[in-house]
Parts: C-alpha cells; structure tokens; sequence
C-alpha cells in the first residue's frame, strides 16, 4: 500500500483531516481566481482541449452538486448517483458554461456552499457508508472532500487563471501521487519506472527508467501530462481519468 494514499477504505483521521484541510484551501483558493476573472476571460480557452475558462467553472460547480448526491445517498440509504449518465453530465457542464458570466459566478458560489453546508451537517456514522463515484468504483463517503481537493486543485491549474501545479500545497501533490499510480497499478497500467522526489524523501515504482523531480511536476506528469519540470527517461503516463 502506498504511504499517505487515501483511497484504501475508511481513512484514517490524521488523512481525513488533511483532506478536509486540502478541500477547504482548494475551494478558497479556487475561489480566487474565479472571481478575479473578467467577463471576457471566461470565453478564452482553457489548459483542457475544448473547454473555456467557463466550461471549467461550469464542471466545478455540477461537480459540487455531484458530491452532494454521494453525501445524501450516504446520509439516507437512497441511491443517488453522482450524475444520471455520462451524457448527462455533460450536457449539465455545457448548460452551465453557457451561461452570462455573473451567473455562472453565481452558480459556482451557491454550489460551493451547498457542498459545505452538506458535508457541515453530515452525521458521524454516515461518514463511513459505501457509495460510488464517477467511475462506479466503491468509496465510503468519507472520501468525497479528497475527491473535490483533486477537483478543486488540478483544475484550478486548467483555468490558466495564475495556479500553477508548483503553487499546490506539496502534500497533496504527494497524496495525488499515491492516488493516481494507484489507480494504475490497479488497472496494471503501472508505468514501468523508478519515480523520485526531489523535494520530499518519496520514491515510487521499481522500473528500470528513471524519473525524477519535485513532487508538484510528478503530480503534473501523471495528471495532466506535462513532463516539462522532470529529468530523466520520461514516458507518457497513461490516461489518469
């Protein structure tokens, strides 16, 4: 099991606080930068192939309404997926990133605190009732401020808004780090080298090709798949989500 990873059942509360804390920053952080952004910015492309700046809030902000789903069907038993359909999901971003920018801030804002309020009133036992996320894999509840801190943070970098991957708190990075190749090996998609972090005492993997730089542009390698800040013989990661 990889050390710190959060994806391993309920967590333990040391993680659980980290991940509340991470949520928190990311949201006030994210935040920031929405609200700094001009009417006109919110039209102009963002890091993600087809998407504005618009469409990146408009995911925010029905992702937020996603999570409150899993905390509800946690809360009460009823099965409330994150999103109907994938179809669905994406016709919900494509409304939302439609709209005149004072309302999208506005959407976004009202999402955001949606989510706070629910996860605020959650009940203690609930935090460990099973659920599913996006992919249908099984979570318990208490990983959904986790899955919005990696909402939050990764896509704050692709609203090219000023958030770079070297601004994200570097323990987080190192839990996304954990948290990605997981989902590799688990998929047997492993990248088939040695990963060294230059600014924290973490390696991963066992390959013969080595790669190696501070965790931030490993995080940034495997999510998004930008090798500009590593050394060594970088391949391609695969496809995270």
């Amino acid at each position: 099991m990889f050390a710190g990873h959060l994806l391993s059942g309920v967590m333990e509360t040391v993680e659980r606080h980290a991940a509340q804390r991470w949520w928190a920053d990311g949201e006030r952080t994210v935040a920031g930068l929405v609200t700094r952004l001009t009417n006109e910015q919110f039209a102009e492309p963002s890091a993600l192939p087809d998407w504005s700046r618009a469409h990146v809030v408009a995911h925010l902000a029905r992702n937020a309404d996603a999570l409150v789903n899993l905390l509800d069907w946690a809360r009460t038993g009823v099965e409330t997926p994150m999103y109907p359909s994938r179809a669905a999901r994406d016709a919900g971003i494509a409304s939302t990133a439609a709209a005149p920018p004072d309302d999208l801030r506005t959407d976004f804002a009202a999402a955001r605190a949606g989510l706070a309020e629910t996860i605020s009133a959650m009940p203690a036992e609930a935090w460990s009732a099973t659920v599913r996320n996006g992919q249908g894999k099984p979570v318990t509840a208490a990983e959904v401020p986790w899955m919005r801190a990696k909402e939050l943070w990764v896509h704050g970098t692709d609203l090219r808004a000023g958030l770079a991957f070297a601004d994200l708190p570097v323990g987080f990075c190192v839990a996304l780090v954990d948290d990605v190749l997981g989902l590799f090996a688990g998929r047997d998609q492993m990248p088939d080298v040695r990963i060294s972090a230059t600014d924290v005492d973490r390696t991963w993997g066992s390959g013969p090709r080595p790669v190696e730089g501070p965790v931030p542009a490993i995080a940034a390698w495997l999510t998004r798949s930008d090798a500009s800040g590593l050394g060594g013989d970088v391949p391609p990661p695969p496809a995270w989500l």
